[in-house]
């Protein structure tokens, strides 16, 4: 089954081999002339403002500004966080339309929301300095920059991964060059070129954010490989993950996820229902947080398929899941599509509740947020990130019986988990079984995440290296300064 970074890879491999064969010139063969000169094409994005031809200019531009972000104090890096905030708010309707135009994924009122949501992370006000003294002397502890960061964007939120990587950046005093995802690149510059003018003109400091104008794979691994990349931020799958820790720096990685839900016996079914479909329907389930299956207790199951029904979502029968999984997944051979090792399409990922319906078969309003039907466990829906609104529904004997499944279909990416649940054993068992980085109860899955609650925001949601959400102080490095035998004040 192909993850969330083998789509985008296929994708970003399709790019590149049609440029490649724009530019290629074929040898005359015998009784041929030779091809005449192909020009040079204009970068896909134009220059300025951050914007580099190649990868090492990017790079160069990045350090210098860094040394400059350097020396700026705590509270002028504050004023640039400001400054980015300001713009995805007063851009949002600008840049969220321009995302969804370029990417055709998701829908308009949450990119427009997650843009929204920067003003929840966190800036310079994450950094600090500790201290520790005793009757032999005085340490300072204090988290550095790294210097510059190269970071990879995903397709799936291109404008707010940027944004709220760069606030992080930026507050711990480091600057970044950006590798955005050639079919969201044009949206990722667009947002990038609006911080850098503003910055600049509020501090004087250039680039401070850079990219390519032509994303590629290529381009990627040159950044994860320049001398002067100092740290690796990397949101996307398992391939892209190794390629960046090949490298041989220091990586943090925001990995895949297929989060799974447990409703229980003691669940409240209505607002399970509508907690599901709230975060599993938003921006049409393309949140690596979100909701993508569910399991629940046969004593309530009936119960719950209901409250679904009566919370908007379209139930489809079995005839109508199987012909959505047609259009879904392809099977590998010897294997039907229903099965966990079919293989993800990329036809319907991000698509609206009412194209998969038509795909169906099925007609339903165009403002259907989620479909949902019952699937076994082992179906494809149900094992693989499939990024898209329709919530398989599999029915387990008891809690035990779903937590084991929910960890089963997780696949130890250790991301997100969600729990409907009145018991607190119950709940606790959950979190321990799926170890994940980020566990909600009772809610959608994006309270995780700061959406009514007392959680933070980021995009990058480090799970294979263990950082967890990223803040500023993932992007530093602690530093000691000691003073022996002086400032006793034991």
């Amino acid at each position: 089954m192909l993850d969330r970074e083998q789509i985008v890879t296929q994708i970003a491999q399709e790019v590149v081999a049609r440029l490649a064969q724009q530019h290629a010139i074929r040898s005359p063969g015998p009784g041929r002339p030779a091809p005449r000169p192909v020009a040079p094409r204009p970068p896909a994005i134009a220059l300025g403002d951050g914007v580099f031809r190649t990868v090492d200019e990017a790079v160069q531009a990045a350090a210098a500004a860094q040394e400059r972000l350097a020396t700026l104090s705590l509270e002028e890096r504050g004023q640039i966080v400001e400054i980015i905030k300001r713009l995805c708010e007063d851009k949002k309707q600008e840049l969220g339309q321009a995302e969804l135009d370029e990417t055709k994924i998701g829908r308009l009122e949450d990119k427009i929301a997650k843009l929204e949501a920067i003003r929840d992370v966190i800036g310079v006000e994450g950094v600090r300095t500790e201290a520790r003294t005793d009757s032999s002397g005085l340490c300072l502890i204090e988290h550095a920059p790294w210097g510059v960061v190269g970071m990879v964007l995903p397709v799936t939120h291109s404008a707010p991964t940027l944004a709220s990587n760069a606030i992080n950046v930026i507050a711990a005093g480091n600057t970044a060059i950006f590798s955005p995802h050639p079919a969201g690149a044009r949206v990722a510059a667009r947002a990038l070129q609006l911080f850098n003018r503003e910055i600049r003109r509020a501090t004087g400091v250039a680039n401070v954010l850079t990219t390519m104008a032509e994303p590629s794979i290529e381009a990627a691994g040159q950044v994860f490989h320049h001398p002067d990349v100092a740290l690796l931020c990397v949101t996307g799958g398992p391939g892209v993950v190794k390629a960046a820790m090949e490298a041989g720096k220091r990586v943090i990685a925001a990995g895949p996820g297929n989060p799974p839900v447990v409703v229980d016996e003691t669940a409240c079914l209505d607002r399970a229902a509508e907690s599901i479909i709230e975060g599993g329907g938003f921006d049409n389930n393309l949140l690596c947080i979100s909701e993508k299956e569910v399991f629940v207790v046969e004593s309530v199951f009936e119960g719950f398929m209901a409250a679904m029904r009566r919370a908007g979502a379209r139930e489809l029968d079995a005839r109508a899941i199987e012909k959505l999984s047609q259009a879904a997944f392809e099977s590998e051979p010897g294997k039907g599509v229903g099965c966990g090792q079919a293989r993800l399409k990329r036809d319907l990922v991000g698509k609206d509740a009412s194209v998969l319906a038509a795909a169906a078969g099925v007609r339903v309003p165009a403002d259907t947020l989620m479909l949902f039907g019952e699937t076994p466990e082992d179906h494809a829906f149900v094992q693989t990130e499939q990024m898209m609104p329709f919530l398989p529904i599999v029915r387990v004997r008891d809690v035990d019986e779903g937590i084991a499944a929910a960890v089963r279909a997780e696949h130890g990416y250790r991301h997100t988990a969600i729990i409907h649940s009145q018991s607190v054993e119950n709940v606790t068992k959950m979190a321990r079984a799926m170890n994940t980085t980020l566990v909600v109860q009772n809610g959608p899955s994006t309270a995780s995440l700061g959406v009514d609650a007392p959680s933070y925001l980021s995009f990058s949601i480090a799970t294979p290296t263990g950082e967890g959400v990223t803040t500023p102080m993932t992007f530093t490095r602690e530093r000691q300064i000691t003073i022996s035998g002086a400032l006793r004040i034991h």
